[in-house]
């Protein structure tokens, strides 16, 4: 799980879209026209900064899930458990990943310390679904960081279902720990890790939040 937190809070400043359009914009120019968006609202949003759990929540929720595939993320982060998972496990795993990515990156905003970001143009056919988006986290005095998305092209606009840091996908670092948290307690004992582990991170946020 900690691999996962990481992940998280590297991408997190460049992982945000703005609201869907009537056409289909490419995956490097939806980026990199709202991203500066993104960075602005978080640069001039004190309270942001500060932690507000509900402004960054507010944030998340309408800027990061509504352009996020959790349902193949899980599925891929499952890998060949999930053909074996009833509907209702499935939805379960489901919302207990996105709820833990969610409070994941409402943490990791008050990470923010004026970064900027550099996004690379993905050379594509007009054919083509799915494209990675590479970007680069740059800091002052530190680093820079590269964050890789991978997306695919929906009805509804590209969906992001990977991403890579620094080399470790997401997707691949949850199916290493969630094959080993099947394996010792099937479908039903994942489903127990994550939820114990949202719970983990609520009780932090409440301990965050009580100082």
């Amino acid at each position: 799980m900690r691999a996962i937190y990481k992940l998280i809070l590297a991408g997190v400043l460049t992982v945000v879209f703005g609201s869907a359009n009537a056409e289909i914009v490419a995956p490097d120019t939806l980026m990199q026209n709202t991203v500066q968006e993104i960075l602005a609202i978080v640069k001039q949003d004190k309270d942001i900064q500060a932690g507000n759990k509900e402004k960054v929540l507010a944030l998340v929720d309408a800027k990061i899930v509504p352009h996020f595939d959790f349902v193949r993320m899980t599925q891929l982060a499952v890998g060949k458990y999930w053909r074996t998972a009833s509907a209702e496990q499935k939805q379960v795993m489901v919302k207990e990943f996105q709820t833990m990515l969610v409070r994941t990156y409402t943490a990791a905003f008050s990470g923010y310390k004026n970064q900027t970001v550099e996004v690379t143009p993905v050379k594509m056919a007009d054919a083509d679904t799915e494209a990675t988006v590479k970007t680069k986290i740059l800091k002052p005095g530190a680093p820079a960081i590269s964050v890789s998305y991978v997306m695919e092209k929906t009805a509804n606009g590209w969906k992001v279902f990977d991403l890579v840091t620094e080399g470790s996908s997401l997707v691949m670092s949850s199916r290493n720990t969630f094959a080993k948290q099947i394996e010792d307690g099937g479908i039903d004992g994942l489903i127990k890790a994550l939820v114990d582990k949202n719970a983990s991170l609520a009780n932090a946020t409440a301990k965050a939040d009580s100082k």
